[in-house]
């Protein structure tokens, strides 16, 4: 594109004029691509007749869990302890407030880039005592190469686009007067449940409730990319 024609001096105005038309188009990318980050959750129950007990084994399994998931060295990008809870159970018959036994919960959340090792990490974080385990989560990296390929994209679609217009016109265009990224980075959700999959938790052994599997087949990620620009033309001869 050449540089605008007229004197430079002149301010800039925000519509088209008979000597310098312009064109507004919209450029639009979608991609989809490979996860780079599979997340899951992870908790980790304790139950005691005293607070202290309940703490204690909440303690020790805690521990057991982030040293497990640290054997997995450079396959684990983040490990994070979340929200953190001791709440007492009271009696449902008798009078007065009467604890019966104290629950204790911990959340921790590991982010891994090694998906071969997803499913071995898993299946024994679930065998643990009282350790549930949901997930996985897929998901993007915010600097992935992805959301920058699909902003060159949309880009480039839009100059096609404003391209062909000014050829319509027997024209060409004359200069960019402006581009706006209106959703450069608008990718699935952090946490997404895919209709129809299994997106089940699996537990220890110790829960009464019936280990589910957990789905680890990756899930490919949508990006999606948007800008508007608006060009000026050369002025056509109609």
């Amino acid at each position: 594109m050449t540089a605008p024609t007229g004197d430079a001096s002149q301010p800039a105005v925000p519509y088209g004029t008979p000597d310098a038309p312009r064109i507004a188009v919209r450029g639009e990318a979608r991609l989809e691509v490979d996860p780079e980050i599979a997340r899951i959750g992870i908790t980790v129950a304790a139950r005691g007749r005293d607070r202290r007990s309940a703490l204690d084994d909440l303690t020790r399994r805690n521990a057991g869990v982030l040293d497990l998931v640290k054997t997995y060295g450079d396959a684990v990008e983040r490990l994070e302890t979340g929200a953190f809870s001791i709440t007492p159970e009271l009696t449902k018959h008798g009078r007065g407030e009467r604890i019966r036994t104290y629950h204790g919960r911990v959340h921790v959340t590991a982010e891994l880039t090694d998906f071969t090792a997803l499913g071995e990490l898993t299946t024994r974080l679930a065998d643990l005592e009282l350790t549930r385990v949901d997930g996985p989560w897929w998901a993007l990296r915010p600097d992935s190469p992805a959301h920058r390929d699909a902003r060159k994209k949309a880009v480039r679609e839009a100059v096609q686009r404003a391209r062909e217009y000014a050829e319509a016109l027997d024209t060409t265009l004359s200069a960019l007067v402006e581009l706006a990224d209106i959703g450069a980075e608008n990718t699935t959700p952090p946490h997404p449940q895919a209709p129809g999959r299994m997106r089940s938790a699996a537990y220890g052994a110790a829960e009464d409730t019936a280990a589910a599997p957990l789905d680890l087949e990756p899930q490919r990620q949508r990006v999606h990319a948007q800008i508007n620009a608006r060009f000026t033309m050369v002025p056509p001869r109609l």
